[in-house]
């Protein structure tokens, strides 16, 4: 098992449990976090998000936006607008937390 780099053993060990006690089974066959939930463990969670990154884990892709553009589209202007929103939640493949 990969630990996430300059982390002691203990503190992997600590991170995976959070992981774990956070993650719902996924469609694919692996584990599903929700972002909010990573969130809301508080000052860990970008440890949370670089242990799901070092252990094969995956934003979830956000499905494209409606088009703001035609005729019940409201934007007159026809620019698009770059959106940055970070991840709903991030998927684990099969065998990543066991």
């Amino acid at each position: 098992m990969a630990t996430v780099i300059g982390e002691a053993p203990e503190r992997d060990d600590a991170i995976r449990a959070v992981v774990v006690r956070l993650s719902r089974p996924h469609s694919s066959g692996g584990s599903v976090i929700e972002r909010a939930a990573i969130v809301a463990e508080g000052a860990d969670s970008a440890a949370i998000v670089a242990w799901i990154i070092a252990h094969a884990g995956q934003p979830e892709s956000v499905a494209p936006k409606a088009s703001t553009r035609g005729l019940h589209g409201g934007g007159l202007s026809g620019a698009r607008v770059a959106t940055s929103d970070p991840p709903r939640r991030y998927v684990l493949p099969v065998g990543a937390l066991g």
